[in-house]
């Protein structure tokens, strides 16, 4: 077992999932006061010794994405240069994920960029959830752990769907198919996906279902939800194939934009996010909000690294 401790600090960008992983650590937050000058540059003040420690800062791509962005960076560096033994960028959503490849002309890989960022500012190791693609930790030459919620959404169907051994997982799109199909075969569920023709961004003009809903509950999984523009015409579109009610389970709730009024107003049952994005607020304004905790995984995943043990117990379904 490592000799040194464990530290863990955290930004402004989601500090109610920082507490819950220091709990289940059996530790405290470190002192960290972030700030900003009139100017609105960011200011970091570490108020304690990370000499020779074992560093985590967590920092969730949220929010005000590029302030939080620059905080974890400054942060980073601010451990780096105070002599950390070293130092894990926790990032249970990773900024700029979608933007992974250069699919037209002039297109920047923003993911790439940040990775460079991080790299550049001292971290020594990143862990993260359910990255958007997962070639992203090939932009890295420092280890990535990318976790994956997939235990917890099994949990949460098998405990909180009624009648769900009559259900059918849905990918809403060709790109979830992999993640769709897994959960299937570990429930022994069948599987349907819809194809979507987008006008443009965030835009679906039109939702093809391919496979047989009817009078079964129909189970969306997908790794984030945005605008929810497509979880709610798929749920329409669903319902208008014959399922007896529409569940949607995705990762990363990003909920932007109108998301709240379209799942208010769509005939989903419930829409069930992780909190590796804060949505607190939301869920007073959206009663069909739920959400799963994985702070457990995170903090698990922090002990083992710490303990240098193999944290690829995490990657599968033993913690089922």
């Amino acid at each position: 077992m490592s000799s040194n401790s464990i530290r863990i600090l955290a930004g402004n960008s989601h500090p109610a999932l920082a507490k819950l992983i220091a709990k289940r650590l059996g530790t405290d937050l470190a002192n960290v006061t972030v700030s900003k000058y009139s100017n609105q540059e960011t200011a970091v003040t570490i108020g304690e010794s990370v000499r020779d420690e074992d560093v985590f800062i967590i920092q969730s791509g949220c929010g005000e994405i590029n302030d939080h962005l620059m905080e974890l960076l400054i942060m980073i560096n601010a451990c780096k240069t105070a002599s950390a033994r070293r130092i894990t960028a926790v990032l249970p959503c990773f900024p700029y994920a979608r933007q992974d490849k250069k699919d037209k002309s002039r297109a920047p890989i923003s993911a790439k960029l940040v990775a460079n960022m991080l790299t550049v500012a001292g971290a020594d190791h990143v862990i993260t959830m359910d990255l958007h693609a997962s070639q992203i930790q090939g932009f890295f030459d420092r280890p990535v752990d990318n976790l994956y919620g997939e235990p917890s959404v099994l949990r949460y169907i098998r405990e909180n769907i009624p009648d769900w051994k009559n259900a059918i997982i849905v990918s809403p799109d060709a790109g979830g198919a992999k993640r769709a199909t897994s959960i299937a075969d570990y429930l022994d569920l069948d599987f349907a996906l819809i194809h979507k023709e987008r006008k443009k961004a965030n835009e679906v003009s039109r939702m093809v279902l391919v496979g047989d809903v009817k009078d079964k509950v129909a189970i969306l999984v997908d790794d984030m939800a945005d605008t929810c523009g497509t979880l709610g015409l798929a749920a329409k579109t669903l319902m208008e194939n014959g399922a007896s009610a529409v569940y949607a389970i995705v990762i990363h709730g990003v909920l932007s934009g109108k998301a709240l009024d379209v799942i208010n107003n769509s005939l989903l049952t419930r829409v069930v996010v992780t909190n590796t994005i804060p949505h607190a607020e939301k869920k007073k304004l959206c009663p069909k909000l739920d959400t799963i905790d994985v702070s457990a995984v995170l903090a698990e995943a922090i002990r083992r690294t710490h303990n240098g043990e193999s944290v690829s117990y995490l990657f599968g379904h033993a913690t089922i």
